[in-house]
């Protein structure tokens, strides 16, 4: 099978996954009042079951300020997050690893948020992504309470049993406005030129390697394409992405989830032509890295669909784990449809896989 290789396990300190696929972060707003119950117990057991290394969970609000806008969305901070005992100890049953996205909206909570209504929006500076005015910015007494309840969320995670933790600064959520030069116009600290723009989500990291100590997994998932804009770019070239994704490797970072919406397509035109985005994380960062971008599914996130004649992904995928631009895969929307994906691809039964629709 052209993904044996896949199949290897690997080893993120003291954490060892079975093989390299990862279940990808789906929100899917299946927890009343925020919290885990027994449909979400079964839904991660049933993609443990089916074969993944790694599960990542859906995104799970830290506490606020103002961290989301769905009420269904689990949270991990006060009593309702004991309620994720139950879904960690299935995944394990199952042979799997599981790890919280830990998750705050910022601007991209929107002016009518479902959960916290009374709550104003916040992010760097209060606006949208299109320069439009939304809720306000963070004060420097705001930036100290949310490094605190991102402090708060992993130390539970950890208490919990989850294996490791992955921030989610990615698709133009909190931490990634404060990347993006559109959402961050901030004169302090926080704002300036690019390597200026990293310094709150490196503070975050740093706050929270330092809270769980050096043996517990911090995965860092980042993006250059927003909720708003799929053409964005906070880095233009390797030396840029290089300056964006440094510092956070210094206070701490493990691994890398670099997230695009077509894993196969090379990122920066004229540098070594055909790496992706993985490839070139991994590169410049030294760290392992995780890919994702529509790899078991036959179109695009929220476009159309693939040319199949043109590509054969799984051929491309291969290639590029063997080349080493990436150490694990993650995998989202094909898992909604077929929990046991990975199972079947490992025996080759690929006219047996339900499709997702």
């Amino acid at each position: 099978m052209v993904l044996d290789s896949l199949f290897t396990p690997i080893s993120i300190g003291p954490l060892t996954l079975r093989n390299r696929f990862a279940m990808a972060p789906m929100t899917r707003e299946k927890s009343p009042g925020g919290s885990p119950n027994a449909e979400n117990v079964d839904y991660y057991r049933q993609r443990a079951a089916g074969g993944v290394g790694l599960i990542i969970t859906e995104g799970t609000f830290v506490r606020g300020p103002a961290a989301g806008s769905m009420a269904g969305v689990p949270h991990i901070y006060g009593d309702q997050a004991q309620n994720w005992r139950g879904v960690i100890e299935a995944a394990h049953a199952e042979g799997a690893a599981i790890v919280p996205q830990l998750w705050h909206m910022g601007v991209a909570r929107g002016r009518t948020p479902e959960f916290e209504p009374e709550l104003e929006s916040v992010s760097p500076s209060g606006v949208t992504g299109s320069g439009k005015p939304l809720g306000r910015a963070l004060t420097a007494d705001d930036i100290d309470t949310v490094i605190a309840n991102y402090v708060e969320s992993a130390a539970l995670a950890k208490d919990l049993g989850f294996d490791g933790i992955e921030l989610h600064g990615a698709h133009g959520y909190l931490l990634d406005q404060f990347f993006w030069e559109q959402t961050n116009l901030r004169e302090d600290r926080f704002g300036g030129d690019l390597q200026q723009r990293t310094t709150f989500p490196a503070e975050v990291v740093a706050a929270v390697r330092e809270a769980v100590g050096t043996q517990f997994p911090v995965i860092y998932r980042f993006s250059q394409w927003k909720g708003s804009d799929y053409d964005a770019k906070i880095a233009t070239s390797a030396t840029e992405l290089e300056t964006l994704l440094g510092p956070l490797v210094d206070a701490g970072v493990d691994v890398f989830h670099s997230s695009t919406r077509r894993h196969w397509l090379p990122e920066f035109e004229g540098e070594a032509a055909g790496i992706g985005l993985a490839g070139w994380t991994k590169k410049v960062t030294g760290r392992p890295v995780i890919t994702v971008g529509s790899v078991g599914v036959d179109s695009v996130f929220l476009g159309g669909e693939i040319d199949q004649e043109q590509l054969n992904r799984f051929d491309v995928l291969s290639e590029q784990f063997d080349r080493g631009e990436f150490d694990i895969v993650a995998v989202g929307r094909a898992l909604l449809a077929d929990p046991q994906w990975v199972n079947k691809i490992h025996d080759g039964r690929l006219s047996e896989i339900t499709p997702f629709r």
